[in-house]
Formats: structure tokens, sequence, C-alpha cells
């Protein structure tokens, strides 16, 4: 498999060499980070009501006074549907001013 020559292709050209099937369906966690604790509350808040089946946590990050909410998306890692959807959480993350800060795989 070959993909485009970018940080998302090249984590998907790393987890195919490691043997993961990326054919089919997997949790994929999305990464936001914020400055307020508050802001980073209201993003849940709102995925709470929009799209409840999401799995979404909110936890302090390693960097001090920095908030993460996870979201976990069960989807097959295709590296469309990724770029895709870390377009949405951007969007989503501006409005409630934090930022995507990348994905990941459970494995």
């Amino acid at each position: 498999m070959t993909f485009p020559n970018d940080e998302t292709g090249q984590v998907l050209a790393e987890m195919a060499e490691a043997g993961i099937d990326l054919s089919v369906v997997h949790n994929i966690v999305f990464f936001q980070l914020f400055e307020e604790k508050a802001q980073a509350e209201a993003m849940v808040a709102h995925l709470a009501e929009t799209a409840p089946d999401m799995v979404v946590t909110l936890q302090p990050d390693q960097a001090p006074n920095v908030w993460d909410v996870d979201c976990t998306v069960k989807m097959t890692p295709s590296y469309d549907g990724i770029v895709a959807q870390e377009a949405e959480f951007e969007q989503l993350a501006t409005k409630f001013k934090g930022y995507n800060d990348g994905w990941g795989i459970e494995a």
C-alpha cells in the first residue's frame, strides 16, 4: 500500500508495516488540546449532545495548563477518512478555542 508523503500517510504506512490491518474498523483517537479547562468542557458537552455514541474523555495533558479532549471514532483507517475527520475536529476545536493535535489508533 502506498500513502501520500505527509504525516498522516507516514503513520498509516508505519501501521501497515507493523502488521495492523487497515481494511477493518479500528478505534481511532483524535486529540484536541485546550489552554482552559472550561473550553475543553464546553467541547465535551457539545459532543455529548451532537455525537452521544462517541467516546470522549477529558484529562490534563502532560504539558502544564493544557487540557486534552480525546475523541474516539470507530472507523476504517483510510487516508482520506482520517484527513476529513481531522479537519472536522479542527473546525470544532477552533470553535471552543482549542486545536486538533493529531490522532492515533487503539491497537
